[in-house]
């Protein structure tokens, strides 16, 4: 059985840090939230646990799935001036008829702490950004924990949205290292998965890698979240995945925490004096 890459107790670690920190700062996040999205529900949850954790202020701020982009954009941008918002997320998916770029770019770059505005995007993919988008920071953090070197090794991700394939496909390009990155276009998947040193997945499809589409010894991390007969379930089919990985970082305890561990890392540290 393969060895977990243990998220759940890293990013306790971490927040044990922040807190010490926080209590010289007065803090709030915000969270803006359209519509119902139960899985969005769940992560929203999990920060405001955290924020409860370390002592931040929460604040969540919901809208109708019918809203217009224009008010939207208005609704944050009034929310990103308030003097007591310290850093705001915008909870995504948003609704298919917003522009969520636009929304993303209301975001003032001080209190965008996803990285998510165009002006922080920016400056990350030259590789002039102190702080990383939440989920890389948290897969970084993870293999530096347990030592894993992505030098020399074949990476291969799954999917390349906006939240995980895309910011690693340049972070690992700044990293100098070797990786493929498949999307839904791609023929042959188990082409590439069978091959990966190190397979990372974010696709939100439900049990999408078996354990027949990974080499025996491969590092899997897996940043997947879809649902399935009512549960949240993660890209790899963990019982048969895990009988031949080496590592194994699992939808529940893996990369989930250490992603909303950072997310309070950059609040913390982009309001620090």
């Amino acid at each position: 059985m393969s060895k977990i890459l243990d998220g759940k107790k890293t990013s306790e670690k971490i927040l044990s840090d922040l807190k010490k920190e926080t209590q010289k700062l007065n803090l709030k996040l915000a969270v803006v939230l359209v519509g119902e999205n139960p899985a969005s529900l769940l992560y929203i949850e999990q920060k405001k646990k955290a924020c409860e954790k370390i002592g931040v202020s929460f604040e969540l701020f919901k809208f109708h799935q019918k809203i217009s982009t224009s008010t939207l954009k208005k609704k944050v941008t009034e929310i990103v001036k308030r003097p007591d918002v310290s850093g705001l997320i915008i909870q995504l998916p948003l609704p298919e008829k917003i522009n969520t770029q636009e929304i993303l770019n209301a975001v003032s770059s001080k209190k965008d702490v996803d990285i998510l505005s165009d002006e922080n995007l920016g400056k990350f993919y030259q590789g002039n950004m102190r702080f990383l988008p939440p989920t890389v920071a948290g897969i970084a953090e993870l293999l530096k924990k347990y030592r894993i070197e992505i030098k020399g090794k074949n990476i291969v991700l799954i999917g390349t949205g906006i939240l995980v394939g895309k910011p690693l496909s340049i972070w690992l390009l700044n990293k100098k290292a070797t990786f493929s990155a498949v999307g839904s276009f791609t023929k042959n998947i188990m082409f590439f998965t069978k091959q990966a040193d190190i397979l990372i997945s974010g696709t939100g499809k439900p049990n999408l890698i078996k354990g027949n589409m990974v080499k025996k010894g491969a590092i899997l991390i897996d940043c997947g979240s879809g649902k399935l007969r009512g549960k949240i379930i993660g890209d790899m089919n963990f019982k048969s995945v895990s009988k031949k990985a080496s590592f194994i970082a699992p939808v529940s305890g893996g990369v989930g925490p250490m992603t909303v561990a950072m997310l309070l890392w950059n609040l913390v540290k982009m309001n620090k004096k």
